[in-house]
This record gives C-alpha cells, sequence and structure tokens, in this order.
C-alpha cells in the first residue's frame, strides 16, 4: 500500500458514496487508475464492505456484548459454531479473563435471551456475562 492507497482510503472513510471521479480529482490519479486501486483493495480485503449508518430513531435493535468463557476448545472451533448465529455480529478473541468477546445485535431482549441460551449450551461454554449497549458516544465509520 503507498500514498496513493492511503489518500483513496482517507477519502472513502470521510464519504463512501463519493464518486470514482471526485476521488480522482482529490488524489491527483485518473479515474481509471483510482478504480483500478479501489478494486485492489477490494480484492486483498483491505476494504472488506460498505455499509449503511441508521439513526437510533431508524435502528430498532438490541445492542449487546457478550463476554464468553470456555475450556477444552480452540477458538477457531468456537467461532464456527458461533458463525450459525446470524445475530452475531463480530467475534474477537481476546487475552485475559475472557476468552471472545461477540457483539450481538438482535430485534428484542426475548431474542437475545435466546441467543444466549443457546450460546450457553455449546459444548465447553463455562460463562457467559452480558453487557446491553444504551448509547453509542463514538463509531469510527459514523462519527
Amino acid at each position: 500500500m503507498d500514498k496513493f492507497d492511503e489518500q483513496i482510503l482517507q477519502v472513502m472513510k470521510e464519504n463512501a458514496r463519493i464518486p470514482v471521479s471526485g476521488i480522482a480529482e482529490k488524489v491527483n490519479l485518473s479515474r481509471s487508475a483510482v478504480a483500478d486501486r479501489i478494486k485492489k483493495l477490494e480484492d486483498n480485503g483491505t476494504i472488506r464492505g460498505y455499509q449503511v449508518l441508521l439513526t437510533q430513531a431508524m435502528e430498532d435493535q438490541v445492542k449487546v456484548y457478550l463476554e464468553i468463557k470456555y475450556d477444552d476448545i480452540q477458538c477457531d472451533e468456537m467461532a464456527k459454531m458461533l458463525r450459525t448465529i446470524p445475530q452475531v455480529v463480530t467475534c474477537h478473541g481476546v487475552a485475559g479473563d475472557t476468552d471472545m468477546l461477540l457483539f450481538i445485535k438482535a430485534g428484542s431482549m426475548s431474542q437475545v435471551h435466546s441467543i444466549r441460551d443457546r450460546i450457553s449450551a455449546l459444548p465447553a461454554v463455562k460463562k457467559i456475562k452480558t453487557h446491553v449497549v444504551m448509547a453509542e458516544y463514538i463509531n469510527e465509520l459514523g462519527h
């Protein structure tokens, strides 16, 4: 990744909907060069996707973080089982007393409870701690 890729990413972080021609103008490259670079950044996984961020009023979802502690299983095995739960948005292996930290978006607290029960029933799960998101103050994508 060179300085042009970094500039392209910065422009796209500020406004992912900016046309390629607008990016090209800002980074002083041709439209086709920028399009090629964006394609390469997508192909190599640097750009993993694009998303729509809704205002809180538009987002009728319950957000929770689950701390999971487990024994006698590898992280990749646990992650494979967690991938079957569509409400799991992210899953991170972490250091310390917790083995994994999950971010979940569910339609209701009842659904959160069901998901939590489902995870509790997985082999080797010893403890789950739930943190309900009350408000979001900083988001890299939504400022």
